[in-house]
């Protein structure tokens, strides 16, 4: 409606992205709603069967898991696995179906579980695993892409190629920006060597914060160059890909930098665990950390240790504790994590984090200071029992 009602459109491209979802509705297309709670969300899906799926690596994981989960036996592990890397092989060749044999056999019902007419996904706002990725790809049988951005650059600024199903690229630049990486001295990145932190500029990069003329100059440069706080690489093929975070560092007291982001990314491989905070403290010489156990996998797990019991019985068991310790480290070691990068210890929770209780974003992110803020008694308590 313009200026005389106090709103200004200052970029053609925003324009443009609601007419073509105009154009969409308007030749049939139709968005479903889920029912706002993320465990429902399989139900959701049943009943509304999309083509088109954009999804977050937390839902990605939580549906790897549960497969892998039911796979209860060794020869549905194995068939599992054999299957999947078979439609790896057709993936690498060019060849993204959904009715091959083992399609037929094997993957059918996992298809189903997204109401079986999905055709795209895209997934974005956090790193995803390679293993994680490849798998679904093959087990899904649809196009799938991986992208990358933020609010702040209007959503996507890269995503990856048709054809391109190596996992955990994001692809090249979009028409609408361009890409460079800056030196991170502090953290041996350097873009000499093709690494550094991402910093992109174009029309769809926005002009500041409102009414924040501090956190836009730490975001924006004197040249209109947005600081995204991600580590980048280039790679021989031309696209990019996130293998760190400059934005949340912080130093250990024997000087050793973390990213905190990334051990967690490591962590949520783990079984038993479907949320994780890693903390530290430049005062103190490790990392704690606050796991949520998962709710769906628990039982079972613990079961498999000889442990019985309600999940809140479950959490409050120090053996199994000790257990999900041993295994978040030995995921760690496995993923190359150095032994300054991993926890020593950790408390379990009962509660998600969600953006009810204030400690996810709404793209499901984790809110940093929120969660230090809320965990600070337990997070005291770890370092003190250390001390003892």
């Amino acid at each position: 409606t313009g200026n005389p009602k106090g709103a200004m459109i200052t970029h053609q491209n925003i324009v443009n992205k609601h007419c073509v979802l105009c154009v969409v509705l308007c030749h049939g297309a139709r968005i479903g709603f889920f029912q706002g709670d993320i465990r429902l969300l399989m139900d959701d899906l049943k009943t509304l069967q999309p083509t088109v799926f954009p999804v977050v690596p937390r839902l990605l994981n939580r549906m790897f898991d549960k497969i892998f989960g039911q796979a209860d036996t060794s020869l549905k592990r194995w068939l599992l696995d054999f299957a999947s890397k078979r439609k790896e092989a057709e993936l690498r060749s060019g060849i993204v179906r959904n009715n091959s044999f083992w399609d037929k056999v094997i993957f059918r019902k996992i298809q189903a579980s997204l109401g079986g007419r999905v055709k795209l996904m895209v997934t974005g706002a956090a790193p995803v695993s390679a293993s994680v990725l490849t798998f679904l790809r093959a087990a899904l049988g649809c196009q799938f892409y991986e992208g990358y951005g933020q609010t702040e650059c209007t959503a996507g600024c890269s995503l990856s190629l048709p054809g391109d199903w190596t996992a955990g690229h994001v692809g090249a630049p979009m028409p609408c920006n361009i890409i460079k990486l800056v030196d991170v001295q502090e953290m041996n990145y350097l873009a000499a060597k093709g690494e550094g932190e991402v910093c992109i500029k174009g029309l769809n990069v926005f002009r500041g914060y409102l009414k924040d003329p501090e956190k836009t100059a730490e975001a924006l440069d004197k040249d209109g160059w947005l600081h995204t706080g991600d580590i980048g690489k280039w790679l021989p093929n031309g696209t990019l890909k996130i293998i760190d975070r400059k934005k949340h560092i912080f130093k250990l007291a024997q000087g050793e930098y973390i990213a905190p982001e990334k051990i967690e990314n490591v962590y949520l491989r783990c079984e038993a665990v479907a949320q994780v905070f890693v903390h530290g403290e430049s005062l103190q010489a490790f990392l704690v950390a606050v796991v949520v156990p998962d709710p769906d996998t628990l039982h079972n797990w613990a079961k498999k240790k000889g442990f019985e019991g309600s999940y809140k019985e479950l959490c409050g068991n120090k053996d199994v504790k000790k257990y999900i310790l041993e295994d978040m480290v030995r995921i760690g070691k496995e993923s190359g994590l150095k032994s300054f990068e991993q926890v020593k210890d950790i408390v379990l929770h009962t509660e998600m984090f969600s953006i009810e209780n204030g400690l996810l974003t709404p793209t499901l992110k984790a809110k940093r200071p929120e969660l230090r803020k809320y965990f600070q008694s337990q997070i005291d308590e770890l370092y003190a029992n250390a001390k003892m």
